[in-house]
């Protein structure tokens, strides 16, 4: 079975890189969810949306992305996750996602250090030489 993936971040930056991903993996459309939390929801209305969004989703393994550590959005997927089997990585970008999705049939730790990795890696200076 294939680890779901939640994208948590400010609007429209979740749907955004979903469409991104699903441009490289279209066959992923159902395991990666999104919430883009809009500048005047409350933390509170950011979470019943989250419930909602997962409502009637099967139980499983989740590695959640989030944009900025102790922003809303951070906040709620870590408010969401607490009774959940969930890892959570915030400073959430494409190669970061790209890399979840290519690897979300590994377990979730392994998810998870993949995630890192691929975030990590994907961020290089290419100024070409003068």
């Amino acid at each position: 079975m294939n680890n779901r993936i939640f994208i948590v971040a400010h609007a429209p930056l979740a749907q955004a890189l979903k469409a991104c991903a699903m441009h490289v993996y279209p066959e992923c459309a159902n395991e990666v969810l999104t919430l883009d939390v809009l500048a005047d929801d409350s933390p509170e209305q950011s979470l019943a949306a989250a419930q909602r969004l997962w409502a009637g989703v099967p139980d499983g393994d989740v590695l959640v992305l989030t944009d900025v550590l102790g922003a809303t959005p951070a906040n709620v997927a870590q408010q969401w996750a607490r009774d959940r089997k969930a890892k959570i990585i915030a400073g959430v970008n494409l190669p970061m996602l790209l890399r979840s999705v290519c690897y979300r049939h590994e377990p979730l730790e392994g998810l998870l250090q993949r995630a890192m990795t691929g975030g990590a890696l994907g961020v290089v200076e290419i100024t070409p030489p003068v």
